[in-house]
């Protein structure tokens, strides 16, 4: 049987996603009741990073470890791919020698390339385009605050960047509703608005966008690789905070999410994610459990 890989939310059906959220929610009550199962003994799990990581690179190693199996981390530094090795040398290398390979790297197409030329399953761990991972925690911890999200609504306010467009494709998995605040220049592509226009509204305002939501998102305004970038953005987006006078537009227990980390000051104000509406820490503990979810659903 061909590998399955997990490169967006997509790859999975909205049946398969709803079940993945349950055994999602139940290995995080075992795993807070000190529970472990090691069903992935002496099975390997590579990490193929050419980008920094706090969350995922800690989230991956803790999942496979608490899964009986062992992790490899791999630096452009450490491997030849960063000397001029192809992608599908690369691949077809390594998916030889491991069972699981989780990616995390600039383009999306070199993702793609990877994954076609791999005989394990690969796992998106971040693109410039996407990053569904991420996506798996945030709707896990929306759903334990609010139970059935089904027809409820998202605010995403800042950069129409790789989170908010894995944002888009949930709100649609799902059945969602998602508005995106983002000024001129810093929108979701084109094609993704035009594809999810169903159930994505694309404004100007973030006020506008806040009215009534029961999730309020945002990201930092200059991603990795953006640094050259920041003053430019720091200008393009004020008036995109999300602060106190902004979530008091939002519905009555709206939640407050992040991915982390966080630049207090610019796109989010502290008493909001220091705040009683903030989730940002069981958000990057869901991270540990969606991904324990996602594996036993990619490899049985």
């Amino acid at each position: 049987m061909a590998a399955r890989h997990f490169l967006t939310l997509t790859d999975l059906t909205p049946v398969e996603l709803a079940a993945l959220m349950v055994r999602a929610g139940e290995l995080k009550a075992a795993h807070h009741r000190g529970e472990r199962a090691t069903p992935y003994a002496g099975k390997v799990l590579a990490m193929l990073f050419e980008k920094s990581s706090t969350r995922t690179r800690a989230s991956f190693e803790a999942a496979w470890t608490h899964l009986g199996g062992h992790t490899m981390f791999l630096s452009p530094r450490d491997i030849q791919l960063g000397r001029g090795e192809t992608v599908e040398d690369s691949a077809r290398v390594l998916s030889r020698m491991v069972d699981v390979l989780v990616v995390r790297t600039f383009s999306h197409e070199r993702l793609k390339l990877f994954a076609a030329h791999s005989a394990v399953p690969v796992i998106n761990a971040l693109t410039d385009r996407f990053h569904p991972c991420q996506l798996l925690a945030d709707i896990l911890t929306w759903i334990e605050c609010h139970g059935d999200i089904r027809g409820r609504t998202a605010a995403f306010i800042g950069d129409g960047n790789n989170v908010c467009q894995s944002w888009m494709e949930a709100a649609r998995l799902f059945g969602f509703r998602l508005r995106v605040a983002a000024p001129t220049g810093y929108r979701p592509e084109t094609a993704l608005q035009a594809a999810y226009a169903d159930c994505v509204q694309v404004l100007d305002d973030p006020a506008a966008a806040v009215a009534g939501a029961d999730a309020v998102i945002t990201d930092v305004w200059a991603s990795m690789g953006q640094e050259d970038e920041t003053a430019a953005r720091v200008q393009a987006f004020a008036g995109f905070q999300v602060n106190a006078a902004l979530m008091a537009r939002a519905a009555p227990g709206v939640i407050f999410m992040h991915c982390l980390p966080a630049h207090r000051g610019e796109e989010v104000s502290a008493d909001v994610i220091d705040g009683p509406q903030s989730v940002v820490w069981d958000e990057a503990e869901n991270r540990l459990h969606a991904q324990k979810a996602l594996l036993e659903l990619l490899l049985g």
